[in-house]
């Protein structure tokens, strides 16, 4: 039998919170096991729900979503994953919310119909951005120049083969398509994967992406 997606929803405002809660109640596979409506009373939630994903708003009063987001990546767990929501695509935190250890990033105007799946892949594991937030996060990374020499100790645990994995994954390759490229089975590219992810200290494909920007293993424009 699958266990239901557990969702805890943080937004300071009530409608919204309610009418996230409704959309995703009314998807199988999910469920929503409390309501927070600001990044202190998330974390204190999170303590008691033991959510799986956290739909965490970024912009409220008191402690917001940038830095709740923050504190639950620095708890050094897996769980739960911060799929954070935001009004505008242009948003300023975007970069720094992914840094900060989001593992997605939508925006609020979306379709209904695409939240509770966004839930499922985040809690899955993998990573989640809506496509005008990606053009933002390359944007972001064009304007903040490569810092290698402070990421050179960490590169240099990679072998050749996790930093060629890494730069693909980047790229925004999947993990079958770096299999074809590289020419070795899906397996093998996961086996790759949580190998940097584990030497990179990094919790899932997002950080992933923007470590190896940061990094300069990879710049905006490459293919």
């Amino acid at each position: 039998m699958t266990t239901d997606v557990r969702v805890l929803v943080v937004d300071d405002q009530v409608l919204v919170r309610r009418g996230f809660r409704l959309i995703l109640e009314a998807s199988a596979g999910v469920s929503v096991v409390g309501e927070a409506s600001d990044g202190a009373a998330a974390l204190a939630a999170v303590e008691r729900l033991d959510p799986d994903v956290v739909l965490m708003d970024i912009r409220m009063p008191g402690m917001d979503g940038l830095a709740a987001t923050r504190r639950l990546a620095s708890r050094g767990r897996l769980r739960p994953r911060a799929l954070v929501l935001t009004t505008y695509d242009l948003d300023e935190y975007v970069y720094e919310a992914l840094r900060a250890g989001a593992s997605g990033f939508l925006l609020k105007d979306m379709p209904p119909e695409q939240l509770a799946p966004a839930v499922r892949v985040v809690a899955a594991g993998d990573s989640l951005l809506a496509p005008s937030v990606t053009r933002r996060l390359i944007e972001e990374f064009a304007r903040h120049p490569a810092r290698a020499a402070e990421y050179e100790a960490q590169v240099s645990a990679l072998t050749p083969r996790e930093c060629d994995v890494l730069r693909m994954l980047a790229r925004g390759l999947s993990n079958t398509e770096i299999a074809a490229r590289l020419h070795v089975s899906d397996t093998t590219v996961k086996t790759h994967l949580s190998s940097v992810f584990t030497k990179l200290a990094l919790r899932d494909r997002v950080q992933a992406v923007v470590f190896a920007y940061e990094a300069g293993l990879v710049h905006p424009g490459s293919v």
